[in-house]
């Protein structure tokens, strides 16, 4: 019998040990959530989209599609935009690059869009209509936009929402018959196919028919062989394969009415194999192919090319032919890196062929996925800290006795009796007690004032610290594509250009590696100043590595002029540092807004009155001093037809002979020769990485591992360029000006 004070020392007891677990499992998760933490502020970089509608571009678990334009001499020989050195100079884009339609260009323009798709082209004289899929981010469905194109498709002017249902609408199939315009969008939430007639083109349009009473997805028409034809798929049949499947149906005429093809189903397979239409059919050498998208890993992964050899009421026969289109292969860096489902190819005035597609980084259902993921990690996580906390005596049973069914308080004896006699009770009594002598076992089998127990210890946390990191990044880190930055809603590309020579292979090679992968990288080109070159076959690159051999071992080859360079932007930066490719990123977009002027990573302050006075200064520095007048050019973009044109003037030939005498201080020259060509205050623009390491630090062949020793010969070389050049002091510019935010 238990006495009334026992029962109360009891219940303070039993108070006490619920504190204690608590405070236990409180502070493993805030030990555990800040290594999680830490690890997302040094690996999350911050992005920044200042002129993103705040209702559109959100993450989406269908996708973040957007759309490209491509080129060619033929439907099978087509190439992106980027490819064919498209400028616009008022766009700041060098070449114009892929995407050229995007969410936010949509959201912009006034009409939110989570992500814009299934691209159709009207083309009328010189002037180009684009009709999608944009999904509205308010009402979370899907609506036809229009924009407009008198370039070609290298920029697109929104003209607004073509239509507009009370239902799901894509796939806007665009077409004439009889001096009328027509769209026939799929609508099978609605469950049937319906006609649009244009009554002012390109924006108003009026239901004309349903031609058919079936919730068909991805539907065309085409006029072949003097009938018309309508293949679509119909996936809502019992034993239908969704996507797989295809049907055929003719008539006279685009109105019906319609017969079924006697093979119908003319497909009902495999997911992956081309059956769900992907855009326009098109001719080409008398040949009529239709376009069909591949399902199989995940919704839309890639189009097909099917050539059509027989087109009968009785038959139909095609075969797969090469599309001819270099495959995506930056993954999530690149727009298109994950899947790209529609294409509409069409020839224009001047011969050529312009082809529409869309893309996207991230397969269907990414968003979703990565959540499960990331709580699985987190589940794991707690799974661990029980287990830890049974070892540290903080946990005493799995399950509370409480929760047992023979530790409910009075019972009578009926209920005892049914207890005894009941198998599920009973099972779930042992269940009870051999999970609860898991922990006294654990405790018997792993002592923690062994090495062994603490070696096990030590493990498990550690697990828990990468099971806790793994899981922010799935639930916060988003997809892990690291994007471009657009400026005035266009995209471009930069060469990058770094100087080396044969003792720095190791970094080399990494650092090729690396930046290959950045989205807007087009071109490496590696200046090769001693040694026996590479074959640039030993690099892992996704770009072409270009391998430039110096005659003479000269750090003024840095800036020699290269003819071969395709853009206007250039990135020096040298082998030995590395940073995210979200930072080149911001680099790329700040000098796209400053093309006059060098900017980098890198600021440094060049102070002193008198000429023999004048000091080479570090960040540091320049930041105690609110202000900075150089940027080294080692790990900076500038316009390389202005750079490299003023680095090899007449002007600078002394400047060079110093950079000669020295081997040092190239990068000073330059920035001297741009402050004594303009009149502006500011030359130099300066973006902060989120991090950066330099890896000269860990080399012995870096010219600038003695940090003493590099700053004084920089400050002779300022005395000498200051007497050809006049002054840099007076042109300080202060941190933390820009709206951005990267310049902090």
């Amino acid at each position: 019998m238990v006495t009334g004070a026992a029962a109360n020392g009891g219940g303070r007891w039993g108070q006490s040990v619920v504190s204690s677990t608590l405070v236990y499992f409180f502070t493993s998760f805030l030990v555990l959530g800040s290594f999680a933490a830490l690890y997302g502020w040094l690996i999350f970089t911050p992005r920044v989209r200042s002129t993103l509608s705040p209702l559109g571009c959100r993450e989406d678990n269908e996708g973040s599609w957007s759309i490209g334009v491509f080129y060619g001499d033929s439907p099978f020989s087509l190439k992106p935009i980027e490819s064919v050195d498209v400028w616009r100079d008022e766009t700041a884009a060098w070449p114009v690059a892929n995407p050229v339609l995007t969410c936010a260009s949509v959201s912009d323009a006034g009409f939110p869009s989570n992500f814009v798709a299934d691209p159709f082209l009207y083309v009328q004289g010189d002037i180009l209509y684009l009709f999608f899929e944009t999904k509205n981010s308010i009402t979370m469905q899907g609506d036809i936009g229009v924009a407009r194109s008198t370039d070609n498709g290298a920029t697109w002017q929104q003209l607004g929402i073509a239509l507009d249902e009370d239902w799901h609408l894509s796939y806007p199939y665009v077409f004439d018959y009889e001096g009328q315009i027509y769209m026939m969008p799929e609508g099978s939430a609605k469950g049937e196919l319906r006609l649009y007639r244009a009554l002012n083109f390109p924006l108003t349009w009026k239901l004309e028919k349903t031609i058919m009473k079936k919730p068909l997805v991805d539907s065309f028409i085409i006029n072949h062989d003097r009938k018309y034809w309508l293949f679509g798929s119909d996936h809502s049949g019992i034993g239908t394969m969704k996507n797989g499947q295809l049907e055929i149906w003719y008539s006279i005429s685009p109105l019906g009415p319609w017969k079924p093809h006697k093979k119908n189903p003319i497909y009902n397979t495999d997911k992956s194999m081309g059956a769900r239409n992907g855009g326009r059919p098109f001719v080409h050498n008398g040949n009529l192919y239709r376009v069909g998208q591949d399902c199989g890993d995940t919704y839309g992964k890639r189009v097909h090319i099917f050539k059509v050899e027989v087109l009968t009421e009785n038959e139909f026969r095609e075969v797969e032919v090469p599309l001819g289109l270099d495959e995506p292969n930056k993954g999530p860096n690149a727009w298109n890196g994950a899947r790209y489902h529609h294409l509409d190819v069409q020839r224009l005035n001047s011969g050529q062929w312009i082809g529409i597609m869309d893309g996207d980084r991230v397969p269907s259902g990414d968003a979703f996925r990565r959540f499960i993921l990331g709580c699985a990690s987190v589940i794991a996580v707690s799974v661990l800290v029980v287990l830890v906390g049974m070892l540290l005596g903080a946990v005493k049973c799995i399950i509370p006795l409480s929760w047992c069914p023979h530790n409910r308080g009075k019972r009578s004896d009926v209920f005892l009796d049914w207890e005894r006699s009941n198998s599920i009770s009973s099972k779930l009594r042992q269940l009870c007690s051999r999970l609860n002598m898991v922990c006294s076992l654990l405790r018997g089998r792993i002592k923690l004032n062994t090495f062994a127990g603490q070696l096990i210890l030590a493990f498990i946390f550690a697990v828990g610290v990468m099971l806790m990191c793994s899981g922010a990044s799935y639930i916060y880190g988003g997809n892990g594509a690291q994007e471009p930055y657009p400026l005035n809603g266009h995209y471009s590309q930069f060469t990058m250009v770094t100087m080396t020579y044969d003792a720095r292979m190791w970094n080399l090679k990494m650092y090729v590696k690396h930046y290959s992968r950045c989205s807007s990288v087009r071109e490496i080109v590696v200046v090769w100043n001693k040694g026996i070159p590479p074959n640039v076959s030993e690099f892992d690159s996704l770009v072409p590595v270009r391998l430039r051999e110096e005659k003479k071992n000269s750090l003024n080859n840095r800036f020699n002029v290269d003819p071969l360079i395709k853009t206007r932007a250039i990135l020096e930066l040298d082998d030995d540092i590395l940073m995210t490719c979200n930072d080149v990123e911001r680099g790329f977009r700040v000098w796209r807004d400053h093309p006059d002027r060098i900017v980098g990573f890198y600021p440094r302050l060049v102070n002193g009155g008198k000429l023999g006075l004048l000091k080479y200064r570090g960040e540091k520095y320049a930041r105690r001093h609110n202000g900075y007048n150089v940027i080294l050019t080692g790990a900076a973009f500038m316009d390389g037809q202005v750079a490299f044109q003023r680095y090899w003037s007449d002007e600078a030939r002394w400047g060079r002979q110093v950079v000669d005498k020295y081997f040092n201080c190239e990068d000073v020259l330059l920035n001297y020769l741009y402050a004594n060509s303009s009149s502006s205050e500011k030359v130099v623009e300066y973006v902060r990485p989120a991090w950066a390491i330099d890896m000269s630090k860990f080399s012995g062949v870096a010219i600038s591992r003695n940090t003493r020793e590099h700053y004084r010969i920089r400050s002779k070389c300022l005395v000498k360029f200051a007497e050809m050049y006049g002054s840099l002091t007076w042109r300080k510019s202060a941190f933390n000006v820009r709206k951005d935010g990267w310049d902090v």
